[in-house]
Parts: structure tokens; C-alpha cells; sequence
């Protein structure tokens, strides 16, 4: 391969590496370790641990429970309320005690413990909503002066700078 095809071809790469470094951030999926540091047993209100979390689409509750004596039912609501186990939607129990169920859609997921544990508050529900949109940048001032511009305007001009520095020294 010739030289400067190679230069431009190097060229292009940085271009992308930079432009990609400057790109927003998405928000991520969180695990959410079901019960907090206590796991999954018979001595965690579960309504209140949930009370103040947001879950969204595509985090995880991860389940920590001793495997000789618990289990996790995915159930319907009526189910949930009346803490029956006969009919579960999907079980989750893998036999490990250590069991993540993806959140995958927006609706209400209501998880139980068989074996008499629901009756005894081994019981959660979580309704998953959408990932709020992206924050948006801030409006750009009129003024022309350094003070105006955004800290984005800025990032790319002085990726722009660059990279038109290291092409222009390849060629």
C-alpha cells in the first residue's frame, strides 16, 4: 500500500476516535441487587426497598437467596397479591441463589418466593418505565467572544484543530 493512502487511511481512523470521544454518553442499565446488601429472605420489606428506585429498561435485579429454601417466581398481579405459586409466568430459580432477571420491557414485573416465604413479605414489585431522553445542550450564545461558546463548540474545534494539524503534516 502506497504511503499516503496510509496516511490518510491513519488519518481518518484518529478522525473517528476523536469524534467518538466527544460523543454524549448514553445512560446505562443498572443491576439493582434485589433487598440491598440483605439479598432475598424473609426479613426484607420489599415495598420499601423499592419505594425510591427508578427502574427503567434494560437494568437488572439480581436475586441473592439461600438456594436449599428460596426461590424466584415471575407471577401475574393476582397471583402476587395472593402469594400463589402454582401458576408462575417464568421461574427464575437456576439453583445457585444468585439469579438476574433482565427488565427488558416497560410494564409491571411482580416476583414471589414459593415455599410459604410470600406470605411472610418475600414478595416484589417493580413497575420498569423508559430511559428519560438524553439532557439536552444548552442554547449557544450570540456573542462571538471565547466566553460564548459551549463546552461541545469547543471540544470539536479543537478536535478539528488537530486533526488538521496531523493531516496537514502527513501530506
Amino acid at each position: 500500500m502506497e504511503m499516503p493512502r496510509l496516511s490518510l487511511m491513519l488519518a481518518c481512523s484518529v478522525l473517528m476516535v476523536v469524534m467518538m470521544m466527544m460523543m454524549p454518553t448514553e445512560v446505562s442499565a443498572k443491576r439493582w441487587t434485589v433487598g440491598g446488601n440483605k439479598g432475598w429472605t424473609a426479613s426484607v420489606n420489599y415495598t420499601i426497598w423499592a419505594q425510591n428506585i427508578t427502574f427503567y429498561k434494560d437494568d437488572w435485579l439480581f436475586f441473592v437467596y439461600d438456594r436449599n429454601q428460596q426461590n424466584v417466581l415471575q407471577v401475574n398481579k393476582t397471583d402476587y397479591e395472593s402469594c400463589n405459586e402454582n401458576n408462575p409466568i417464568h421461574s427464575w430459580t437456576t439453583g445457585a441463589g444468585r439469579d438476574v432477571v433482565p427488565l427488558n420491557v416497560t410494564k409491571h414485573y411482580y416476583f414471589i418466593s414459593g415455599h410459604g416465604f410470600c406470605y411472610g413479605g418475600m414478595k416484589l414489585a417493580v413497575h420498569v418505565l423508559n430511559q428519560p431522553p438524553a439532557p439536552k445542550a444548552a442554547p449557544v450564545k450570540s456573542d462571538s467572544s471565547p466566553s460564548a461558546y459551549s463546552g461541545s463548540q469547543l471540544r470539536y474545534a479543537m478536535a478539528f484543530v488537530a486533526v488538521w494539524t496531523f493531516m496537514s503534516q502527513l501530506f
